[in-house]
């Protein structure tokens, strides 16, 4: 009877597919070409005599054998990094790439600004992040590690939480000269509000205008923070933002600072991947650099010296 041979390099191209289900993110992960990978996966396929993968318009998708087979090619490649770092002499090695999903208003406004930090710190880690969250799924392994809003119940994950954050209601100076300051909840039905389209809302969290008034309709809905933020800062309504986002416009002002709502930022991924020293690199950084600048997430309602409209601080938490 034959022995089956395979090496830890055909691991690395099945993994690669198994994470991202295509072909050419695979080839890019991995700087190669779309045909070697689909060669090296035919390949793997033929050494072993079983089918790891179901090929459709969409891409690969894993077959319950695959699936199976991802764990054991897992344990090899924690086991592998485990075995270059003594061999090195050093630390764990940081080196290969990192898909991060999170929130668009996370990513743009404060992580993307940190990446030269991370260079500098793991020079031998590429990082991929989206920020179209809603599509990823951590269960399919699309992508390595995510920062929510809204961490899973249940199921085979890592979870802990990054930290708290404020959001509050702003409005350009601009649009409170020429409509007026709301002095209450109440008078916030008579302005122009900004806010989420309502079916698009992809996580419990950001769904908070009911928490602001029940009866708010926004006249103008994005499902994008970024359009939110610009048509805010046009004079165009009132808008709930993150504290760590609109304390960077100067231009804006917070408007009744007694209404502050609490949401958390959680860093979930497989167990699977979690003592994976790339996937451990990366969430120290996290870790690291929320902590450091940690007053840019919580508003305490005194350092914020453009507050406009009266009332005692309150809290609305998301529980």
């Amino acid at each position: 009877m034959s022995k089956t041979h395979f090496t830890w390099d055909d691991l690395q191209f099945f993994l690669a597919v198994a994470r991202s289900g295509q072909l050419s993110t695979a080839a890019r992960k991995l700087r190669t070409s779309h045909a070697t990978v689909s060669r090296r996966i035919d390949r793997l396929e033929f050494t072993l005599k079983v089918k790891l993968f179901e090929r459709n318009p969409r891409g690969y998708v894993l077959t319950p054998i695959g699936q199976r087979f991802v764990e054991t090619a897992e344990k090899v490649e924690q086991e592998t990094e485990r075995l270059e770092a003594e061999l090195a002499g050093q630390g764990p090695a940081q080196q290969g790439v990192v898909r991060i999903s999170a929130p668009e208003g996370f990513s743009n406004f404060f992580l993307a600004a940190r990446f030269g930090e991370l260079s500098a710190r793991y020079p031998n880690l590429a990082l991929e992040l989206v920020t179209i969250q809603q599509i990823m799924a951590l269960s399919r392994k699309e992508a390595d590690l995510a920062v929510v809003l809204d961490p899973p119940k249940a199921g085979p994950y890592h979870v802990e939480k990054l930290t708290d954050y404020a959001l509050q209601i702003y409005a350009s100076q601009s649009y409170l000269n020429r409509r007026g300051t709301p002095e209450s909840r109440e008078d916030l039905l008579n302005h122009q509000f900004i806010g989420y389209i309502q079916d698009m809302i992809f996580a419990p969290g950001l769904d908070y205008l009911g928490d602001i008034h029940p009866r708010i309709q926004p006249s103008l809905q994005s499902s994008s923070i970024f359009a939110q933020l610009t048509a805010t800062r046009n004079g165009l309504g009132v808008c709930v933002l993150p504290f760590f986002i609109a304390r960077q416009y100067p231009e804006l002002q917070q408007v009744l600072s007694d209404v502050k709502l609490d949401r958390h930022y959680w860093l979930v991924c497989h167990q699977d991947l979690v003592q994976s020293s790339r996937i451990r690199a990366i969430i120290a950084f996290l870790r690291d650099i929320v902590a450091k600048e940690q007053i840019q997430f919580l508003s305490n309602g005194v350092d914020e010296p453009r507050a406009k409209g009266r009332g005692r601080h309150t809290t609305v938490s998301s529980g």
